[in-house]
């Protein structure tokens, strides 16, 4: 088969998560004998970013990118976010189309492609919900910079976070072209929740993410640096309030007999080094790539997830049960859902309850293994490749059958 993923971000020149997914899936889709083609915005990059060079990423042979640049820079985003139309872009996208047979248009990260462009193509058409963008146009429903949101105040809240206003959300445009999509994936089951208690009725699917089975480890010069740090915990991802480690310095300052590896960079990280200051526990990495990452999870006694915000399926925790290492995560969004299924880690609802759980799985090896061992053998049923693309394949020929032009 041959697919179009379409987003606006693709490594290198992208910044979440939402991107190293899309990397994943295009290249075990090739590398199972499929042709993929993919279309993001350099444009919108470069808006962002400026012109660092990324680090270079390799795809598949049977992986063609098609990186677009409208020539006229910045202004194509910038017109798409505030009209919602594939400004520049619809053109580029149709002539994608009828140069190559596609059989599944697939859409990603949509907020600065536009959604106009959800309506091109005949194909059968798949919309992954990375985020809450389209319920949200701050994206991950993050209300005035400040905390999760319950209620809509979109306009407040867009003036607040200093973007500006999108009135094309308040006209039918999303809702028009939303009905050309044959099927929404959501990652996670809360993230379906909140798309149907925030006014879409849309046909939502469950479809969590996968980790590829063969993420190297590359243990090379670390075993003297972890050895060092003697038993600790780990915290691995963005440097953002909204990821919470703010909540969790205090606790490992009151307990300064455990350990907390911070491996992440990002935009909060000055200010939460200010937070740990003085506390020898509390080590900062820095960024780790992600094949030194994978020892660091391995050897930790836990995963702590603290997000303060809607996450929809933070791949850090399928990453640590892969590594047969459990996880304690804040009892939020998604992250209580994953556990449970899991039965591969601990939550918590309070700083007491936190550093109970740090108590439990440091003192208590055999618990701390158990959890590991009920993690990595979800990992292998439901987050590895072969359930994900058989469910993956499932949901093409399910679309086929309902599929209109």
């Amino acid at each position: 088969m041959t697919f179009l993923m379409i987003s606006t971000f693709y490594p290198p020149y992208s910044f979440g998560g939402d991107a190293v997914f899309l990397h994943r899936l295009c290249n075990q889709l090739a590398q199972d004998g499929h042709y993929v083609h993919v279309f993001h915005c350099m444009d919108a990059y470069r808006l962002l970013a400026g012109n660092a060079a990324p680090e270079p990423c390799r795809n598949h042979a049977n992986v063609t990118v098609h990186p677009f640049q409208s020539g006229v820079g910045s202004l194509s985003p910038l017109l798409t976010q505030q009209t919602g139309r594939a400004a520049f872009k619809g053109a580029y996208i149709r002539k994608l189309l009828q140069e190559h047979d596609i059989d599944v248009i697939h859409y990603h990260n949509m907020s600065l492609i536009g959604v106009t462009a959800l309506r091109i193509g005949e194909a059968v058409k798949f919309y992954t919900m990375h985020e809450h963008w389209l319920i949200c146009p701050m994206h991950i429903l993050w209300k005035y910079n400040s905390r999760v949101c319950s209620r809509r105040n979109c306009i407040s809240c867009q003036l607040v976070g200093r973007r500006p206003v999108q009135w094309w959300r308040y006209t039918a445009l999303l809702k028009r072209h939303l009905a050309a999509v044959d099927m929404f994936i959501s990652p996670g089951r809360f993230t379906m929740s909140k798309h149907s208690e925030f006014g879409l009725d849309l046909p939502m699917v469950h479809l969590p993410y996968f980790l590829s089975e063969n993420q190297p480890a590359s243990q090379s010069g670390l075993d003297q640096q972890l050895t060092r740090h003697g038993p600790y915990f780990l915290f691995a991802g963005r440097l953002e309030k909204i990821k919470g480690l703010q909540d969790v310095i205090p606790v490992f300052r009151d307990h300064a007999q455990y350990t907390l590896l911070v491996a992440g960079s990002g935009s909060y990280e000055s200010e939460l080094r200010k937070h740990a200051a003085g506390a020898a526990n509390i080590v900062f990495l820095g960024r780790i790539p992600f094949d030194r990452l994978a020892a660091y999870y391995a050897a930790a006694i836990a995963t702590i997830v603290p997000s303060v915000c809607y996450e929809v399926f933070p791949m850090i925790l399928v990453e640590s049960f892969a590594r047969r290492t459990p996880v304690i995560v804040n009892n939020l969004g998604s992250l209580p859902e994953i556990v449970a299924e899991s039965r591969g880690g601990l939550t918590y609802h309070s700083p007491a309850e936190l550093a109970a759980c740090l108590v439990l799985l440091h003192s208590d090896p055999a618990k701390r293994d158990q959890l590991g061992r009920n993690g990595y053998q979800c990992y292998c049923e439901r987050w590895s490749p072969e359930p994900h693309m058989t469910q993956y394949f499932n949901l093409i020929d399910q679309a086929k059958t309902t599929h209109h032009v």
